[in-house]
């Protein structure tokens, strides 16, 4: 098969040896693959994949149709259309997934869309409700919205009966996230007057962590799951404790598979059926094929996006 391959610091397509599915695996036919930052990270050497997955293929997240099933599987059959989180090897025409971790494509969902569904909004409800219990009727801050986590978690925010804030940079992309269900889009500077907060999800990083202290209102919530802008800060404890504050922080990629199967089946739950609705959607800014996939890191990169950078397989 071929695949996106890093190799020392580049990215570029290469032959690899098709994959085997195991007991309980299944052999997916990738038709879409979403780009994340964590495929940047790992571009440079940052963010290696964890044991088990292909090293140097990267991916977190596809969406395909079942082409082999190993021993032991009766979740799906051959030529379903599924997609899923991995570890890694995401971005290759062909990936071997754990059944659990597979989730079907609802049928009003194009390939590409679906490729853009896994980790973002796994991510997004994770933090939201798993971790924050955000509940209707409570103040949400996303910041960094217009990338594919910040804009799927504008919409389940939304959709939850949350009121939901959203910070975006660029002045151009602030109506696109607005008509995602955004009750208010802002400029990141001064995001503390717009407070307070039950809910803050944090997806820039660092420097935006003392003015979340500002921003949380008592008993409000802090979940970092975006450091691109910092992995640094100085926190005042006194600050978080007067206001009976938390702060949390967390990643999906390394977690058990009994983890990610949880997280799995909350997302067929709570979020295929607004998918399948209509009520969620997943942006796709561009789509790349796999031979350009050189490109499609560099648009990431470059940013003044809205939604999500899919590659076609």
């Amino acid at each position: 098969m071929h695949a996106a391959t890093i190799t020392d610091g580049s990215v570029a397509v290469a032959e690899h040896d098709d994959p085997v599915p195991g007991h309980g695996e299944v052999l997916v036919r990738v038709r879409a693959a979403g780009l994340n930052g964590a495929d940047i990270l790992q571009r440079k050497g940052h963010y290696p994949a964890p044991p088990g997955s292909p090293a140097d293929i990267p991916g977190l997240e596809l969406a395909g149709e079942v082409a082999g099933l190993g021993p032991g599987t009766t979740r799906f059959a051959e030529g379903d259309r599924v997609m899923a989180i991995v570890g890694g090897g995401g971005q290759g025409e062909l990936a071997v997934v754990h059944e659990r971790q597979l989730m079907p494509v609802p049928e009003n969902v194009a390939f590409p869309a679906a490729g853009g569904v896994p980790e973002v909004f796994t991510t997004a409800y994770d933090a939201l409700f798993t971790q924050c219990g955000l509940a209707a009727g409570e103040r949400l801050l996303v910041h960094g919205a217009a990338g594919g986590v910040g804009t799927a978690a504008v919409q389940l925010g939304a959709s939850a009966g949350a009121h939901v804030t959203a910070t975006v940079r660029r002045e151009e992309a602030r109506a696109q996230v607005e008509a995602l269900g955004a009750h208010a889009v802002i400029d990141p500077e001064g995001f503390a007057d717009a407070g307070p907060f039950d809910v803050v999800l944090e997806l820039v990083g660092a420097p935006n962590m003392p003015e979340n202290l500002n921003a949380i209102g008592t008993g409000g919530r802090i979940v970092v799951i975006g450091v691109g802008a910092g992995a640094k800060a100085e926190v005042n404890l006194l600050a978080l404790m007067g206001k009976r504050a938390s702060l949390r922080a967390s990643t999906l990629r390394a977690r058990p598979l009994e983890e990610k199967a949880a997280t799995a089946r909350a997302i067929e739950k709570h979020v295929l059926p607004l998918l399948a609705s209509g009520a969620l959607s997943v942006p796709v800014a561009r789509t790349f094929p796999l031979a350009e996939v050189h490109d499609a890191y560099e648009a990431f990169v470059a940013g003044g996006k809205v939604g999500k950078i899919i590659l076609e397989l």
